[in-house]
């Protein structure tokens, strides 16, 4: 097994590293004067299994180019097989026509991976599952269940706790975990009036006096999270934490979250922290390297992805 890591996240795969007792294979990945965007694997991988680690996070476009030369160069070498890791799979928002001659760019960039040569994909928490569709290549989509559940568990116990859906569409998410807790189920009924910018309308579901934990896969703007916190408290919450797999945190997200309910936002490593988050007093980060880390482990060895969250 080789691992290569890419710029994106540099710490997540580095701990990856660590967790499977595998050093990282050497590789220059480096920009000319204009940008272009140059990659030499300094070791040999002839006939070897390559897990290229790399988010497409901002700059979305830089990474996803990293990415797409590195599994080149990896092809020209003649590596046995090629798994592109992408702890964040960026563009998997535009994963539908949402008008008359729009994209559907999360399919253009599954075609992109295919082609520069990777032979299977390994990600995290996609934005919807039938993105694994768009593939036409072995693809696992892990999810960070298990890993908020372990946190909560830590931190709030099971007693009086009600797990919350920010939207319609996030329903199978949050009653995945809500069943891993023996928890209820509420769900924010939300009403978008233009692109950007969400409202809160409604809360299905009792949840006076309980301790509300909202579920996510990614906070971006954060305005959907902080509106949702401020329904759930107006009804009666005791209290509203936010667990979110991908924090994009784009923006003002980080000072929008310090100014709302939200006691705490809890995100994986899937995206490096900035610095604005790191200082940040209610973001906190669950690292998610033993789990991407194990998920190698097993495709390399021909095993079971999905015994994993049984």
């Amino acid at each position: 097994m080789k691992l290569i890591a890419g710029n994106s996240n540099r710490p997540l795969a580095e701990a990856i590293s660590v967790c499977l007792k595998v050093p990282l294979t050497k590789a220059s990945i480096r920009r000319f004067s204009d940008m272009e965007v140059f990659v030499e694997i300094l070791e040999n991988v002839r006939g070897e299994d390559v897990f290229v680690i790399q988010s497409t996070s901002y700059p979305a476009n830089d990474n996803l180019m990293e990415l797409l030369v590195t599994i080149d160069a990896l092809r020209r070498g003649s590596a046995r097989r090629i798994t592109a890791v992408l702890p964040y799979y960026g563009y998997a928002r535009q994963d539908r026509k949402t008008g008359p001659r729009t994209p559907i760019s999360a399919k253009l960039v599954a075609n992109l991976i295919t082609t520069a040569g990777a032979n299977r994909v390994l990600t995290m928490d996609l934005h919807a599952g039938q993105i694994q569709g768009f593939f036409d290549i072995p693809t696992d989509n892990l999810v960070a269940a298990p890993v908020f559940v372990q946190d909560i568990e830590a931190t709030m116990g099971r007693e009086n706790l009600m797990i919350v859906s920010p939207d319609v569409g996030g329903v199978v998410r949050a009653r995945a975990i809500a069943n891993r807790l023996d928890a209820d189920l509420a769900i924010i009924d939300k009403r978008r009036e233009r692109a950007g910018v969400s409202e809160v309308m409604n809360v299905i579901g009792d949840v006076t006096g309980r301790h509300c934990i909202l579920v996510d896969d990614i906070v971006d703007s954060a305005g959907t999270l902080c509106n949702a916190a401020v329904a759930l408290k107006e009804r009666g919450a005791l209290s509203v934490r936010a667990y979110v797999t991908h924090g994009v945190l784009s923006g003002g997200a980080v000072a929008r979250v310090a100014q709302s309910p939200l006691e705490a936002l809890i995100t994986t490593d899937s995206i490096q922290a900035t610095e604005a988050v790191r200082v940040s007093r209610n973001v906190r980060h669950l690292t998610v390297a033993p789990l991407i880390a194990e998920a190698i482990e097993r495709i390399s060895h021909e095993k079971s992805v999905s015994s994993l969250f049984d």
